[in-house]
C-alpha cells in the first residue's frame, strides 16, 4: 500500500496494490495492520454509502463534539474530495487539501477528526463510501458554507446541486468558537 501525504498534516491518501487479470481485479480496501504501521490505530463505528449525480456537492460537514475521522473512497465514478482543517489552535487552521477519488484509481483518503469534509461529483454518477470512527450525532452535526471566500476552495463545479442544509450553512468565521474542535496534543 502506497501512502501519499497531502498539504495538511494528518490527511493521507492510501493507494492500494491492485491485482488484476482478464477476469477482474482484487485489492485490500482496509488493512488495520498496514494502517497502524503509518500511525493510524483506527476502530470503525459506522459505515456509510452515498450515491450522487454529476454536479452534486456534499459538504463541508463535520461533527463537534464527537468528531468523526473518515476513511473515504469511491466505488463507482469520480469525485473531487476536500478536507479543511478547522481545529482551533492549528497552524493550518482554515487550510484545505483536495484529492481525486475514483473507481479507477481506487484511492482512499483519511480525514482525521477535527477536519471538515466535502466532495463534488465529477462523473455522471458516483457511489461514495465512508468508514467513520464515531457514530452520527445529529446534535453535533455541523456544516460550513462550501463557497466560503476565506477558505477559497477551488471547487471544480461553479453551480453545484446542494442540499437545503448545505445551501444555508454559515461561513467559518460565523461559527461560534465552542462549535469548533481544538487541536489535540
Amino acid at each position: 500500500m502506497k501512502v501519499i501525504e497531502t498539504d495538511l498534516p494528518g490527511c493521507l491518501v492510501f493507494e492500494p496494490r491492485v491485482y488484476g487479470d482478464d477476469r477482474g481485479f482484487f485489492y485490500e480496501s482496509f488493512n488495520a495492520d498496514k494502517l497502524a504501521a503509518h500511525g493510524l490505530d483506527l476502530h470503525w463505528k459506522q459505515g456509510n454509502v452515498s450515491s450522487s449525480a454529476k454536479g452534486v456537492l456534499r459538504g463541508l460537514h463535520y461533527q463537534w463534539p464527537n468528531p468523526q475521522g473518515k476513511f473515504v473512497s469511491v466505488l463507482e465514478g469520480e469525485v473531487w474530495d476536500v478536507a479543511v482543517d478547522i481545529r482551533r489552535g492549528s497552524p493550518t487552521f482554515g487550510k484545505w487539501t483536495a484529492v481525486i477519488l475514483s473507481a479507477d484509481n481506487k484511492r482512499h483518503f483519511w480525514i482525521p477528526p477535527g477536519f471538515a469534509h466535502g466532495f463534488a461529483v465529477l462523473s455522471e454518477r458516483a457511489v461514495f463510501t465512508y468508514l467513520c470512527t464515531e457514530t452520527y450525532d445529529a446534535a453535533a452535526d455541523t456544516s460550513i458554507r462550501w463557497d466560503d471566500p476565506e477558505l477559497a476552495i477551488d471547487w471544480p463545479v461553479s453551480d453545484p446541486s446542494l442540499s437545503a442544509k448545505d445551501a444555508v450553512a454559515p461561513m467559518l468565521k460565523d461559527i461560534p468558537v465552542d462549535r469548533l474542535p481544538m487541536v489535540q496534543g
